[in-house]
């Protein structure tokens, strides 16, 4: 996607950072009826390849819908300078985003790769990532 701004690519790695683990994404999501939004962010990682293009690395155990793309956008308003590292967890953990930062354009964002369990582990993992799970 273009982003028409200067970012500060180690300020982004740090909010990135700080949203790791298990939590409510409720603030990164859309909200779907009787949908979950208790997800692990296993790694996010932004990076700049060789051309200078910025590529953001997320990994979870799931996603729940617009979760990567409102994850680029506040880490993008991190980088731009608009947000803090501490305004994105603070807008997760209070389960609650009131237009800090613009979820980012779905336009730009490729899908890289999906990863499923094997076979004799898939149903398992399905029940995993459909249960109401707490949050720690």
């Amino acid at each position: 996607m273009w982003f028409p701004a200067t970012v500060d690519l180690d300020a982004m790695n740090a909010a990135a950072l700080s949203l790791l683990g298990l939590h409510d994404w409720a603030a990164y999501c859309k909200p779907r009826d009787d949908s979950t939004t208790i997800r692990t962010l296993e790694e996010f990682v932004w990076r700049r390849d060789p051309d200078g293009i910025l590529v953001a690395r997320v990994r979870a155990d799931a996603f729940c819908h617009s979760m990567v793309r409102s994850l680029v956008g506040a880490t993008l308003a991190v980088g731009e300078g608009r947000l803090s590292i501490d305004d994105v967890t603070r807008i997760r953990e209070h389960g609650l985003r009131k237009g800090e930062f613009k979820t980012a354009q779905a336009n730009g964002l490729t899908l890289m790769h999906v990863a499923y369990p094997q076979d004799a582990h898939l149903a398992a993992r399905a029940n995993v990532t459909r249960a109401r799970r707490a949050a720690l």
